[in-house]
């Protein structure tokens, strides 16, 4: 078999994972057979550079970087985000007015990007596990257990791709060698959903504890992190719950037995700064996180979907800008209480200034050369309308509070813009097994469930506003804790999964988003050039092909 690096097994791995004979076709590049797995893998370094291609391919779709993948449709299809039109910007064929009010085709060119590159990735893994299943690792200087281990954090991210992939799509089909078979059928989801489980039951256990050798790539705590969210929303994907499931990889993560970044043992970030500063390479409750660095040329370019025109980058006095793309729904923004402090860490909002100054930022266009203020609401209050509640086709270049949950620092810091993106952190597996508490207790919260929330909480809120703010077995409801879901992981592409588990996905409204009440759009549809590519494709129900 031909190394991965061979531009035509690329080419064909992606073909493949597209469903069909339309892939690549320029094929008649020189074929460098001479690159074949046992003259390429020659030390650990190739090695381990096969094991993390995948790794670094996931970052186009799953982190905020401005590609059309996970992120994008996990957050605008639900209640905390929305790209408007903004004047004269942001139409952009009403892709994301489709989003927002959930009435997609499937022919949508972004659901299509995502496809594309999803299963691109799965490709990717299962290429590495062909090259790397069967090396001399021992001559190699590799041990049998870290080859075990690389191994399994091919097949745990496979996992991970799929579990993703059912998320959006549902019914899909399960590919685990490059090309084979040729026109793969569609499985049910629960098919899907017993694979993926199967896959991470075998491997996590395998995988190596998370410290600071492992940053960047997947270790045990991902992998239990990944446990406990796909046996919380077993019971919406499959009908079964596995509430204790869900509690045991939390306890996993928790207890310290998965390793972790501080001292062996992952704890909550002191503050609500911390986890997404420039200097959160070893965040103490990062779990699972893409190692991106500026100085090494690999930017976790957020400025795209969330940073404002070129007139911001004076306010933060940093070197990038964005499409003014992505704004915070005014009903998500009214979600968060005046006194929690999350609502002045995590939003640009109000008067904006050059940074260090009380010189004003000026507007662009609606408040062209007047001082810039963010506003929550979406509506053209340029042209008086003060009142009303606005739509999608309604924005101006100041409409709705912004993202600043990520801070990249200034252009004098000598860590500017070294964030790192978190994946999973700590917080995520206290809401995790509090909730899941909570639903073996029919909803009811336990005092452990409280202190779980509580122990996340207490960081949003000052010493002497946090005995009024505190949840009590009576106040954290099932509701609540959705509610408090979503102010804590704004911005984090978690929202979509959680209000479908709750059932408020296609039920409920939010801003001028009214329900659809159709089951049906809890899934994406195939893309249809994947359907008239492979005949054994079935489309997603509720769909046109």
């Amino acid at each position: 078999m031909k190394g991965i690096f061979n531009k035509s097994i690329l080419c064909i791995a992606a073909m493949w994972l597209l469903f069909g004979n339309n892939g690549c076709t320029d094929l008649d590049e020189t074929l460098y057979s001479e690159l074949n797995k046992g003259n390429f893998y020659n030390n650990k370094i190739e090695v381990l550079q096969a094991a993390l291609r995948p790794f670094t391919h996931m970052q186009a779709w799953l982190a905020p970087t401005g590609q059309n993948g996970y992120f994008y449709h996990s957050e605008l299809s639900a209640d905390q985000l929305a790209w408007p039109q903004k004047g004269r910007h942001g139409y952009d064929g009403g892709d994301h007015f489709r989003q927002h009010y959930h009435t997609w085709t499937s022919n949508e060119g972004r659901m299509r990007s995502a496809w594309n590159l999803m299963w691109t990735g799965v490709g990717y893994v299962n290429a590495a596990m062909e090259d790397l299943q069967d090396i001399d690792n021992n001559s190699l200087g590799i041990s049998d257990e870290e080859m075990t281990a690389i191994l399994a954090e091919l097949h745990v991210l496979r996992a991970f791709h799929y579990m993703k992939i059912m998320e959006l799509w549902g019914n899909v089909p399960i590919i685990t060698k490059v090309g084979e078979p040729q026109n793969p059928p569609t499985k049910p989801k629960a098919e899907v959903f017993d694979f993926i489980k199967n896959e991470l039951e075998e491997y996590v256990p395998k995988l190596l504890p998370y410290s600071e050798e492992l940053v960047g790539r997947v270790s045990q705590t991902a992998g239990y992190a990944m446990l406990s969210e796909l046996y919380l929303n077993a019971e919406y994907h499959i009908g079964t719950p596995m509430w204790d499931e869900c509690i045991d990889a939390c306890d996993k993560i928790i207890n310290g037995e998965a390793g972790g970044l501080a001292g062996g043992v992952p704890e909550l970030a002191d503050n609500l700064t911390q986890s997404f500063s420039n200097t959160n390479h070893y965040a103490k409750e990062a779990l699972f996180q893409f190692a991106f660095s500026r100085e090494g040329g690999f930017t976790f370019g957020w400025g795209g979907f969330f940073m404002g025109y070129s007139n911001m980058s004076r306010a933060l006095n940093v070197g990038y800008s964005g499409w003014n793309a992505f704004v915070v729904i005014p009903s998500a923004f009214d979600a968060y209480a005046a006194n929690d402090l999350r609502k002045n860490e995590w939003f640009l909002f109000g008067p904006q200034y050059v940074y260090g100054t009380d010189e004003p930022i000026l507007g662009t266009e609606e408040y062209n050369g007047q001082p810039f203020v963010y506003v929550n609401s979406i509506r053209r209050e340029s042209e008086g309308d003060l009142t009303s509640d606005g739509s999608m086709a309604e924005g101006e270049e100041n409409s709705g509070a912004r993202f600043h949950k990520y801070k990249s620092g200034t252009l004098e810091d000598d860590n500017y813009w070294e964030n790192h993106y978190l994946i999973y952190r700590l917080t995520e597996i206290y809401f995790n097994k509090a909730e899941a508490i909570m639903r073996k207790n029919n909803g009811v919260a336990t005092q452990e469930a409280v202190d779980l929330i509580n122990a996340c909480r207490k960081r949003a809120f000052s010493e002497d506003d946090w005995e009024a703010e505190k949840y009590t077995a009576a106040t954290l409801t099932m509701d609540e804790l959705l509610a408090e879901r979503g102010r804590e992981f704004i911005f984090e592409g978690k929202r979509r999964t959680d209000i479908i588990r709750f059932g408020k996905f296609t039920n409920g409204s939010w801003w001028d988003h009214e329900p659809t009440n159709d089951p049906n759009r809890e899934i994406y549809p195939i893309p249809h050039t994947q359907i008239a590519a492979n005949p054994n494709l079935i489309q997603n129900p509720g769909y046109l092909e």
